[in-house]
């Protein structure tokens, strides 16, 4: 290949990179609101945080494969057998060992994820309940009369 047909793939190939771009994203609104507004209410928040509430208690109750049926030393049937397989010098033995504790492991990070899930929704969930309740507070007159709607409107202009 010549020179000057190299340097001609390289601009065929430049233009058809440019003509091609595009941006990854949603194309905007009619009234210019953007792409998408996030909406979410208190009852989407309430369920989702008890369902991270549920799966947190039933993790606890049924993933727990080390210390589930432990005898009196705190090793459950598992790290039992573990134990057993190395006191035979079975390779197995250790390998066993080492699953449990991943897997315990990763069971703590999720258990852990849900509690958070839980709490901060739980916790988000009674902030707006207070904002809101602050916020209607503020649109009442002195004797406890909702504010009219035309005073309403001078906030937003």
């Amino acid at each position: 290949m010549a020179w000057d047909e190299w340097d001609s793939a390289k601009a065929d190939a430049a233009a058809q990179q440019q003509a091609s771009m595009r941006l990854n994203q949603l194309p905007g609104a009619p009234g210019g609101g953007g792409p998408a507004d996030l909406v979410v209410y208190q009852d989407d928040l309430g369920s989702v945080g008890h369902e991270a509430f549920v799966l947190h208690g039933q993790l606890h109750k049924k993933a727990d494969i080390a210390g589930t049926g432990a005898d009196k030393d705190g090793a459950g049937p598992t790290m039992q057998a573990a134990a057993s397989l190395k006191g035979s010098s079975f390779a197995l033995g250790a390998e066993l060992e080492t699953t449990v504790s991943v897997w315990t492991s990763q069971v703590k990070s999720v258990l852990q994820a849900c509690a958070h899930i839980s709490n901060h929704l739980d916790y988000s969930k009674k902030a707006h309940a207070e904002d809101d309740a602050a916020i209607a507070a503020s649109l009442r007159n002195r004797d406890g009369t909702a504010v009219p709607v035309s005073r309403l409107s001078e906030y937003f202009k």
